[in-house]
C-alpha cells in the first residue's frame, strides 16, 4: 500500500512534523510505501487562480498541480496532519485540497461531481493548544471533522478511517508526553494497516 502523508506546519521540527515522521516510519515498518508532502517546505502555493476554476474558459491545472496529481495517482491512503489555528486547519492545507483534490482528480466527470478516488482511504491527525475536551465542547472537533473528514471523503469517494486529535500541545510539553503521543500514532497505523499487504 502507498500512503501520502500530507502535513502543514511552518516549523520543520514541530509536533505536527513529528507526527508525520512517526506515521511514515510506522507505515514503512509494515512494508508500505510513503510519499511525504511537507507543504511549507515545498513552498506550495495555496491560491487557486482564475484559470484553474472548473468550467472557466481555458481552464487547466497549473504545472505544480499536475505534478502533485501524478505523484498521488497510485496512492491508497491519504493522511492529513495539521494543527488547529483559529479552530481550523492552516490555509496552506485548505489551498492544497482546493487545487490538488479539485475537479478532475478527486471528483468530477462529465460535468458532474462524481467521486474519483473510490477504494482509497482517508485518515487524519490534528493538534491544538486547547485541551481535547474544550475542542469537543465548543463544537470545533465536530465542525472540522464534518468539513475535512466526512465531506471530503464523501465528495472524493474515500473511505474515512479515523481522526485522532491531540489536545493541549504547547511548546513546553514534556518529552515523555510527546513520545507517548507519537507511540499512539504508530499504534493507530498498525491497527488500521497491520494486516493489509
Amino acid at each position: 500500500m502507498k500512503h501520502a502523508v500530507i502535513f502543514a506546519h511552518p516549523k520543520a521540527e514541530s509536533f505536527t512534523g513529528s507526527v508525520a515522521n512517526a506515521y511514515a516510519e510506522a507505515a514503512v515498518a509494515l512494508g508500505h510505501q510513503v510519499v511525504k508532502r511537507d507543504l511549507y517546505r515545498m513552498n506550495f502555493d495555496p491560491c487557486l487562480r482564475e484559470d484553474e476554476l472548473p468550467f472557466a474558459s481555458g481552464a487547466h491545472p497549473r504545472p505544480d498541480v499536475i505534478a502533485e496529481r501524478q505523484l498521488l495517482a497510485d496512492v491508497n491512503i491519504f493522511v492529513l496532519i495539521y494543527p488547529f489555528w483559529l479552530n481550523a486547519p492552516p490555509a496552506i492545507l485548505k489551498g492544497y485540497l482546493d487545487r490538488v483534490f479539485g475537479y478532475g482528480f478527486a471528483y468530477g466527470k462529465s460535468g458532474r461531481s462524481e467521486p474519483l478516488l473510490q477504494g482509497r482511504f482517508l485518515i487524519t491527525f490534528s493538534s491544538s493548544g486547547a485541551p481535547l475536551d474544550w475542542v469537543r465542547r465548543t463544537g470545533t472537533f465536530d465542525a472540522v471533522g464534518k468539513l475535512f473528514d466526512s465531506y471530503l471523503a464523501e465528495l472524493c469517494g474515500l473511505a474515512f478511517l479515523d481522526h485522532t486529535h491531540f489536545g493541549g500541545i504547547v511548546p513546553m510539553i514534556r518529552a515523555d508526553a510527546v513520545a507517548a503521543k507519537l507511540d499512539s500514532v504508530r499504534e493507530i497505523v498498525k491497527k488500521h494497516f497491520g494486516r493489509q499487504q
